[in-house]
């Protein structure tokens, strides 16, 4: 499947939702900090990156802005405690915005439509509450 960088400065959230990420047959790399999230960024060949707002002291905002920027285009998908954040216009550089939840659902369900819009594949979910006009096709 993909190759997902998971950015998360709390270990416990890393495992849950690495875990979740495996169940599903993604290859998942983890970072705790900016520096080693950009060591993989350079590194490795990557389809996503999950990235939480908060890593300790550093801004994942920050981290975000130069992704956004990398010729690459590697989409990014938010995954934070921090629903405030949602307003911040750096927040719109990212495909999804997701809370986290004991439940990952939800957040499997935005990684599978992100991977498949980037792909190109068309998108069969009957219900996407945060769906947009973009994500319409045009006739």
């Amino acid at each position: 499947m993909a190759r997902i960088l998971l950015v998360d400065d709390e270990p416990n959230v890393r495992l849950f939702y690495s875990a979740a990420l495996a169940d599903e047959g993604h290859d998942v790399v983890e970072a705790s900090s900016w520096a080693e999230a950009l060591r993989f960024l350079e590194a490795e060949p990557l389809d996503l990156v999950v990235l939480d707002i908060r890593l300790g002291s550093q801004s994942g905002l920050e981290l975000l802005q130069q992704i956004a920027s990398h010729p690459a285009r590697i989409p990014v998908i938010i995954l934070t405690a921090y629903a405030s954040f949602q307003d911040d216009y750096t927040t719109w550089l990212a495909e999804s915005y997701i809370l986290k939840s004991s439940d990952p659902t939800e957040f499997l369900t935005e990684v599978h439509r992100v991977l498949d819009r980037r792909s190109g594949r068309s998108v069969n979910i009957s219900f996407q509450p945060r769906s947009t006009l973009s994500d319409v096709p045009l006739p």
